[in-house]
C-alpha cells in the first residue's frame, strides 16, 4: 500500500470520528442555546475562516451560465433544510440513533445519483436499501421516551429526512465539483448559511443570550474542526482514493457516535435497538458488494 493511500485513510477516519462527535457536540449545545442560533453562530465561524483564506485556497475560477439552479438546490438542501432536520431531531431523539441514520446515506446517495445522473446502480444497493429500512423503522418504533429522548419516533424520522436531503446536496454538489473548487462550494454553503440562519434566529427564536463559555468554544469547535478540518481531510481522500473508496468511511460515523456518546452522555442502547442497528449495518454492507457483470445504467427521460 502507498504511504499516499495509507495516510488518506488514516486521514477519512479521522474525519468521520470528527463527524461522528458531532452529533455529541451539536446535543450539547442545543441544551443551551436555540437551534438557530447556533447554525448562525457556526455558519458565520465558517464564514469568517473562508474569507481570510479566500485567495489561499480558491485561486481563479468563473461562473459558467445556469449554474445557479444547481448552487440554489444544493445550499437549500445543504446547510438550510439538513441543519434544520438535525437540529430538531437531536431535540427528540439521542445522538447515538440519530449517528446510526447516517448509515444510510451512501446508500441513498448512489440511488439518488443513478436517478437523476445517470450512474450505475448495481442490484445489491437494491438489496441493501430494502433490508436496512425496516433496520431504520425498527430502530425509531423500539426507541423509548426518556429525558434525552422525549420523542424516539419522530426524532429519528427528521433525521431520516435530513439524510435525504444530504443524498440531494451531494448529487447536486457532485455536478458542480467538476467545475468548481470544493473549497468555493462550501465557502457558498457557509455564506448561504448565515443569510439563512441568522433572519430565522432573529424572527422566531430571538431572546436575550446568556455568555457560556464552554458552550461558545463548542460552537466554535463546530464551526471550524467540523466543517473545515473533517471536510478537508474528506476531500483529500476522495482525491487519492475514489469517491467510492471514500464514501464508504462513512459507516464508522454511526460507531463512533455510539462510542461517544455512550462516554460522554452516557446514553444507552436497549436490545432490539442494537439488533436493529445490526440490520442497519447489514445492509448497507450488502449495497457495497461489487457486481461481478456490467450494469445497466439508470435515466430518467
Amino acid at each position: 500500500m502507498k504511504s499516499s493511500s495509507l495516510f488518506a485513510m488514516i486521514g477519512l477516519v479521522l474525519a468521520m470520528l470528527i463527524w461522528g462527535s458531532s452529533f455529541i457536540v451539536f446535543k450539547v449545545v442545543l441544551e443551551v442555546y436555540p437551534p438557530m442560533f447556533v447554525l448562525a453562530a457556526r455558519m458565520g465561524i465558517a464564514s469568517v475562516i473562508f474569507l481570510i483564506l479566500w485567495r489561499l485556497w480558491f485561486g481563479k475560477w468563473s461562473y459558467q451560465s445556469g449554474d445557479w439552479k444547481i448552487f440554489l438546490i444544493m445550499v437549500a438542501c445543504e446547510p438550510c433544510l439538513y441543519f434544520i432536520f438535525e437540529a430538531w431531531a437531536l431535540k427528540y431523539t439521542t445522538a447515538s440513533e440519530a449517528g446510526v441514520m447516517t448509515s444510510m446515506l451512501p446508500l441513498l446517495v448512489a440511488i439518488m445519483a443513478g436517478l437523476t445522473l445517470s450512474e450505475k446502480i448495481g442490484r445489491f444497493y437494491w438489496v441493501g436499501l430494502a433490508i436496512s429500512m425496516p433496520g431504520v423503522i425498527w430502530l425509531s418504533i423500539s426507541g423509548e421516551p426518556s429525558e434525552q429522548a422525549p420523542n424516539p419516533i419522530l426524532g429519528n424520522f427528521l433525521e431520516l429526512c435530513a439524510m435525504l436531503t444530504a443524498a440531494v446536496y451531494t448529487v447536486a454538489l457532485r455536478f458542480l465539483s467538476s467545475r468548481y473548487s470544493t473549497w468555493l462550494l462550501t465557502s457558498v454553503q457557509a455564506f448561504a448559511g448565515v443569510a439563512f440562519f441568522f433572519p430565522l434566529f432573529l424572527i422566531f427564536e430571538f431572546q436575550p443570550l446568556v455568555w457560556h463559555a464552554d458552550t461558545m468554544m463548542l460552537i466554535l469547535y463546530l464551526g471550524s474542526i467540523v466543517t473545515l478540518v473533517a471536510y478537508g481531510l474528506y476531500n483529500h481522500g476522495i482525491k487519492i482514493l475514489s469517491a467510492s473508496q471514500a464514501t464508504i468511511f462513512t459507516n464508522l460515523i454511526p460507531v463512533f457516535t455510539l462510542i461517544l456518546a455512550f462516554i460522554i452522555l452516557g446514553e444507552r442502547i436497549v436490545v432490539e435497538q442494537y439488533m436493529a442497528i445490526v440490520i442497519i449495518m447489514a445492509g448497507v454492507l450488502v449495497s457495497q458488494i461489487k457486481e461481478k457483470t456490467p450494469e445497466i445504467p439508470v435515466e430518467i427521460f
